[in-house]
Parts: structure tokens; C-alpha cells; sequence
């Protein structure tokens, strides 16, 4: 079983770096950011501290899926998905799911690509649908994990 403590502790590390880093940059940066308190070149403010994360980011989540995929497999909890009960495996997978999916395809792909004409077109705009997007996905990123320790310790709504 000490493959599986290591599994869990590597799993909250990266949790906690991932959601931890989209909790820094919707409460702390992106806010100052878009009031230019980082300077008056909010892109270029912007792609420097997404620029130094995202790398930290994606190393989490990978982290987070090979290791929650391992104690799944390993204990023998597909079962879990089989019910509404374990509501909090679902919301784990989803949030996870939606985070690979922007750091892998939606950032390089997209956000490269279209942001950067867009923040200067309408920087208030841009921002200010990119400071919401942050916010939507750290709540569902807090209550997922709200709900996965609560869940995980036997707590039921």
C-alpha cells in the first residue's frame, strides 16, 4: 500500500499546484492585469505570467491524471462511476478533462492564435471574458475538491 500513499500525496501536490496556480492567477494576477496595475501593456503582462504557469500547470495535470487513473485501477473503483453517489468522481474526471483540454488544445491553438488581436481590438472585453472564464473554473475547481475530500471521508449531501 505505500505505492498508493505516494500515489495520493503526488496527487493533492499536484492538485494543489494546479488549482492553486488558477486560484492565484483569477483572484491576484488577471485582476491586476486587466487594471493594468502590472503596467499599461496588459498582453504582454498577461503572456509573461501565463507564460512562466502554464508549463507548472500542465506538468500538474498531468501528474493529477496519470496518478488519480493509478488508484482508481489499482483499488478497483470504476464502480464508483456506475452512480450519482460518487458525484465527486464525475466532477474529478470533468475538471480535469476541461483543463487538458484548454492547456493542450484551447491555449496553444486558440488562445495564441485569437487572444492577442483581440486584447488589443478591445482589451476591456477580452479581458474581462478572460478574468470570467477564470473565475467559472476555479468554482467548479473548489467545488469539485470540496466535494472529493468531503466524499472521499464519507461525508453524503
Amino acid at each position: 500500500m505505500n505505492e498508493l500513499a505516494f500515489a495520493r500525496a503526488l496527487h493533492v501536490l499536484g492538485v494543489v499546484v494546479w488549482i492553486g496556480g488558477v486560484s492565484m492567477a483569477t483572484s491576484v494576477a488577471l485582476p491586476g492585469i486587466r487594471r493594468g496595475l502590472f503596467g499599461p501593456d496588459r498582453l504582454q503582462a498577461f503572456q509573461a505570467v501565463e507564460g512562466r504557469f502554464v508549463w507548472q500547470a500542465r506538468t500538474a495535470v498531468i501528474v493529477v491524471g496519470l496518478t488519480g487513473f493509478y488508484m482508481i485501477e489499482r483499488l478497483d473503483l470504476w464502480w464508483r462511476f456506475s452512480t450519482a453517489h460518487y458525484w465527486w468522481m464525475h466532477a474529478m474526471v470533468g475538471v480535469w478533462a476541461v483543463f487538458m483540454l484548454l492547456l493542450f488544445v484551447g491555449e496553444p491553438f486558440v488562445l495564441h492564435r485569437f487572444f492577442p488581436r483581440w486584447a488589443q481590438r478591445d482589451p476591456e472585453r477580452a479581458f474581462a471574458v478572460l478574468l470570467a472564464v477564470h473565475v467559472v473554473l476555479l468554482a467548479l475547481s473548489v467545488v469539485t475538491i470540496l466535494g472529493a475530500v468531503a466524499g472521499s471521508h464519507g461525508w453524503v449531501p
